[in-house]
C-alpha cells in the first residue's frame, strides 16, 4: 500500500428534507385540517479513527464526499426519513485543518475517536406545526436547511512508541524487519525507504510500535533530500532510536549531523528519550568495535547498544531494551 500523509478533500453534509403542506382529504370527514409531516434531518459527515489504517491514500482517488439528504415530510403527519451519516475512516494521528492548511480543527489521538466534520441540515416543518386556534388551515411550511460543506486538509502524523532515525543506509529498515512483523523494502543504497514504515514488536507479552523514518541528510530541515516531509512523524514518538552504521569512519560526525537536523526542525525533538544503537557490528572486528564504542561514548549520557540484525540473540537483546524505552 502506498503511503500518503496529506490530502485535500471536499465534504458535504446532507440537506434537510422539506416539510409537507398536506391536508387531510378523507371521505366523510368534513373538517380535514393540515396533516403535513416534518422533513428528515440530513446526514452528517463524521471522521472516525480506524486502527488498521496507516495512510490516507484512499482519499487521493476519491476527494468528494457527500452524506445522504433527508427525505421530505408527507401527509398523515409522516416525518421524512433522516439521511444516513457518512463515516470517513482515517488513521490514528490524523489532523484536520481548514482550507488554508494552517488552522487546526481537530487532532485524532485515540483509536475509535470520532469528529463531526460537517453537520447535516435540519428538516423543514410541515404545515401541522403552524396550526393554531386562529389559523385552522395553515398552508405555511418550511424547507429543510442546507447541510454544511467544507474543503478540509487531512494530515497524518504517525503515532509510534519509538521512532528509528539515522542517516540513509544505516540499516533502519533491516532493524525494523528484524524486531517487528513489518516487511519494509531493504536494499544496499541510500534512500531505500521513501515513506515511514510501521511495525509492531512483541517481547514478554508486551507490544510496542516502531516507525522507520526515511534517512536524514544535511539540510533536511530546509527540504534537502526527503526534507521536512517526514520529520513531522518523529514529533509524536515517545522515544527515539538513533541508529548509526559502525562502519562509518567518524561516528560522532554521523551522530551530530542527524541531531543537528532534528534541532533545527524543532528543539523539542532533542528533549525526547534517546537510545543509540551501533549497527552492522558483524562487519567489524570485535577489538575495533570495543575501541569505537569507547571513543564514541565519551560525554554521552544516553545508553549505547550494539546490534547485528543477522544474529537472533542480538535482536532479542535490543527488543528487551526497546520495551523499557516505550513505557
Amino acid at each position: 500500500m502506498k503511503f500518503l500523509d496529506q490530502v485535500k478533500i471536499y465534504i458535504k453534509a446532507g440537506n434537510g428534507g422539506d416539510g409537507s403542506p398536506s391536508f387531510r382529504r378523507e371521505k366523510f370527514i368534513e373538517f380535514g385540517g393540515p396533516d403535513g409531516g416534518d422533513g428528515g434531518k440530513g446526514g452528517s459527515v463524521i471522521l472516525r479513527v480506524e486502527r488498521n489504517l496507516n495512510t490516507l491514500i484512499d482519499y487521493r482517488y476519491q476527494q468528494h464526499h457527500k452524506a445522504q439528504r433527508g427525505e421530505n415530510g408527507s401527509g398523515q403527519n409522516r416525518t421524512g426519513k433522516g439521511g444516513e451519516d457518512l463515516i470517513l475512516k482515517v488513521p490514528l494521528g490524523t489532523q484536520v485543518f481548514e482550507e488554508d492548511n494552517k488552522t487546526l480543527i481537530y487532532d485524532f489521538t485515540k483509536t475509535g475517536e470520532e469528529f463531526v466534520a460537517a453537520n447535516g441540515g435540519k428538516g423543514g416543518l410541515g404545515n401541522t406545526r403552524f396550526k393554531s386556534s386562529t389559523n385552522r388551515a395553515p398552508r405555511k411550511y418550511t424547507k429543510g436547511t442546507a447541510g454544511e460543506e467544507f474543503v478540509i486538509w487531512l494530515q497524518l502524523k504517525t503515532i509510534a512508541d519509538i521512532g528509528i532515525i539515522g542517516l540513509p543506509n544505516a540499516g533502519k529498515s533491516s532493524l525494523l524487519a528484524a524486531v517487528t512483523n513489518a516487511n519494509p523494502k531493504i536494499a544496499n543504497y541510500q534512500f531505500t525507504t521513501l515513506n515511514p514504515n510501521l511495525g509492531v514488536a512483541t517481547y514478554d507479552d508486551k507490544e510496542i510500535t516502531l516507525a522507520d523514518i526515511p534517512g536524514l541528510i544535511e539540510g533536511a530541515h530546509e527540504g534537502t533530500g526527503l526534507g521536512t516531509q517526514f520529520l513531522k512523524h518523529i514529533e509524536r514518538c515517545k522515544s527515539l532510536l538513533h541508529l548509526i552504521d559502525i562502519t562509518n569512519e567518524d561516528l560522532m560526525k554521523s551522530y551530530n549531523q542527524v541531531k543537528k537536523e532534528l534541532q533545527n526542525y524543532s528543539f523539542e525533538l532533542t528533549k525526547k528519550k534517546e537510545i543509540i544503537v551501533l549497527n552492522k557490528i558483524d562487519l567489524v572486528d570485535e577489538d575495533i568495535v570495543k575501541k569505537k564504542i569507547k571513543d564514541f561514548s565519551k560525554d554521552k549520557k544516553c545508553e549505547i547498544l550494539t546490534v547485528s540484525t543477522l544474529k537472533k540473540d542480538s535482536v532479542s537483546k535490543i527488543k528487551s531494551k526497546l520495551i523499557l524505552y516505550a513505557s
